[in-house]
């Protein structure tokens, strides 16, 4: 990514973006809300009364009680800004990572990486190029700043093609994403492969490796980009303390890279951003090793029954090792969100090739056991 725009640039295509000057504040919520198919583009939703929240990929169990302790604690600290504390964190970040504290950028969920790395992408030039379906937030904004996104569909079993995606690399590409394990199929690429695709792609563009989900696997399967960012390759990781941390309220994230590619990423963003009370819950969390043990274990047994659910209806669903599954919708998407939300769940729908799919999270147990008996009835 070249330097090609500095902040006082940035700064002006932000006012004209903000004051609705070149593009309307529906571009904002698009952003915001990314409806990801039509039937969610054309739905209001209505409901009473509690929803069980399926659509967000969140973690229901947490935050972990020591998360919660600190938190309590650290109270007459949330008065006060956090350049100590976020530049402390910064050493345990790196300490953790094997890198330095030049290769982290702390950040405002990993979102806010994403947003930062489409906006370089679009406001200095360039194409992305990404698997799709995916996460689709750094290719947003990175479009609507007028970059191209260029897509590679999965495989058949709805994980990334890499030959595909090796082919599609073209001159102007500038980054490659990579979200692994996938949103919305919750699908992984194993081990070493991903590594030496990843350490191959990083010698003709920067490959972004989000890594947001990658907790869910045990830790002797985790197999992170961050190993070849220690070796000077040309990647990005990014980390989320949202999704089995459990702290998706308080906004906290991170990225490692080359410093290079961080000080870049760095001149967009608007700060100070960082909020003490997400350093707070994420330093200890970081260290709770029985919370996400319990997260994964409670979390693959609700994602094993609601899976073999869809085994029994002869549904297809890539195999999903996180906490979302993708299906092909039984009905109409705009009928089912409606209908189940009528019955108290709140999903997603997706479009892709041509059909709409479900993505459905998981929750707890019990809210799959009920999601499934009030899905039966949408669907009949």
């Amino acid at each position: 990514m070249n330097n090609s725009i500095n902040r006082r640039t940035w700064f002006k295509s932000s006012l004209a973006l903000t004051g609705g000057l070149a593009i309307s504040a529906s571009w904002v919520n698009q952003l915001l809300a990314s409806p990801v198919s039509t039937a969610e583009g054309e739905f209001i939703p209505s409901a009473n009364g509690h929803i069980v929240r399926l659509g967000s990929n969140e973690n229901p169990y947490g935050p972990s009680a020591l998360a919660r302790k600190a938190l309590q604690q650290g109270m007459g600290e949330f008065n006060r800004y956090a350049f100590e504390p976020v530049s402390e964190f910064k050493k345990v970040l790196a300490e953790k990572e094997g890198v330095s504290p030049e290769h982290i950028l702390v950040v405002n969920g990993s979102s806010e990486t994403l947003c930062l790395a489409g906006m370089a992408i679009g406001l200095e030039g360039g194409a992305v190029l990404s698997a799709y379906p995916t996460f689709r937030s750094l290719m947003d904004y990175a479009e609507k700043l007028h970059a191209r996104w260029d897509k590679v569909d999965l495989d058949e079993y709805h994980k990334h093609d890499l030959n595909a995606l090796a082919s599609a690399v073209k001159p102007d590409t500038r980054l490659m994403f990579l979200c692994n394990p996938n949103n919305p199929t919750g699908t992984v690429i194993e081990g070493k492969k991903y590594l030496d695709f990843c350490e191959e792609m990083s010698r003709k563009t920067v490959v972004f490796s989000d890594e947001a989900y990658l907790e869910f696997l045990e830790p002797s399967e985790q197999r992170s980009a961050v190993a070849l960012v220690q070796k000077g390759h040309n990647v990005i990781v990014s980390r989320t303390f949202s999704k089995v941390y459990g702290l998706a309220g308080l906004r906290l994230g991170y990225a490692i890279g080359q410093p290079e590619l961080i000080k870049k990423l760095a001149q967009y963003q608007m700060g100070p951003v960082i909020n003490q009370a997400g350093l707070t819950a994420a330093k200890v969390s970081l260290t709770d090793k029985e919370f996400t043990k319990l997260t994964r274990t409670k979390n693959n047994e609700a994602l094993n029954f609601f899976q073999h659910y869809l085994d029994q209806k002869g549904w297809f669903h890539g195999q999903s090792r996180t906490n979302c599954v993708l299906f092909p919708a039984p009905k109409d998407g705009k009928t089912i969100l409606a209908e189940t939300l009528k019955r108290g769940f709140q999903i997603r729908v997706w479009d892709y090739q041509g059909k709409e799919w479900c993505r459905v999270s998981i929750g707890t147990l019990e809210e799959m056991k009920a999601f499934v008996k009030a899905f039966d009835e949408v669907v009949a």
